[in-house]
């Protein structure tokens, strides 16, 4: 088994403001995911969230001790969401076997020991620390809370998929899901916000390999943007905005961890405050 790991630090704005477009992605954007045989984790100081990904290629990986967490196993002192976005798999959590299928996502609570993954699953793995410990829940895609939002004239007509979210499941801070859009609609969180109070991560897939997305982040008077493909991620800091366009259809995880689990905690951004 390999495991890779790596460490971004946070930044405040205006050193962001001095980056050029390598910069940036070295900062933020998190590529290299989802590959045969591997995890790959990215440690971030934004909160200390921990994302990245497990693919067992039909054999079995096992995530335990992570460095960078100081501690024996990685669960001491948190908590995760596991969502698949492969065929179906299985993960192993405490002597239980869990059956996820794309789409599902795996709430794995505080001091729940190694996990381990297997069969056919990509797996998109989000972590934060945690102050108690909570049940391991399986929620899969019928158990979810759905919001519709958006429009076909404003190109974003979309459903909010919400998984790790307190009107479905108890959590110290994670809050998670994924938006899916209607044919023809591209454009994700727009008008745009921030919430200072916590930061967030997308994940961006079911994107074709000959497509991206125009990911836009920055203060909302000193946007920039990246150029993302599919399986890659965004790292976003509590004072950015997070807001992307494709080129063609796609999804996007989305997760957020801080000072508390309020999905409407943000604050709106005027279109024309936008610079």
């Amino acid at each position: 088994m390999t495991l890779k790991t790596q460490t971004r630090y946070a930044i405040d704005p205006a050193t962001a403001k001095a980056l050029d477009t390598e910069g940036l992605r070295n900062h933020f954007h998190v590529g290299g995911l989802f590959k045969e045989g591997e995890i790959n984790l990215v440690y971030s100081h934004y909160d200390r969230l921990i994302l990245g990904s497990v693919v067992p290629n039909g054999g079995a990986l096992v995530l335990d001790h992570v460095p960078e967490t100081g501690t024996k196993t990685i669960l001491e002192r948190r908590e995760m969401g596991i969502l698949n976005i492969g065929e179906r798999g299985t993960i192993d959590v405490g002597g239980t076997s869990y059956s996820i299928a794309h789409g599902d996502v795996l709430y794995v609570g505080r001091g729940s020991g190694p996990i381990t993954f297997g069969g056919k699953g990509r797996y998109y793995v989000l972590s934060a620390p945690a102050h108690h410990s909570y049940p391991t829940r399986l929620v899969t895609v019928s158990e979810a809370r759905r919001v519709e939002l958006g429009s076909k004239e404003t190109a974003n007509e979309r459903v909010i998929i919400q998984v790790l979210h307190p009107e479905v499941i108890q959590t110290c801070q994670l809050v998670m899901g994924y938006t899916q859009f209607a044919e023809g609609s591209v454009w994700n969180t727009m008008p745009a916000h921030t919430h200072d109070r916590r930061m967030e991560a997308y994940l961006y897939f079911d994107l074709s390999l000959d497509q991206r997305v125009f990911h836009f982040m920055g203060e909302p008077q000193e946007t920039r943007h990246m150029v993302i493909a599919n399986e890659e991620a965004i790292i976003s800091p509590p004072w950015s905005i997070h807001s992307g366009v494709g080129t063609g259809s796609y999804t996007f995880c989305w997760a957020m961890a801080g000072d508390n689990v309020d999905f409407t905690d943000m604050d709106m951004i005027a279109m024309g405050d936008l610079r």
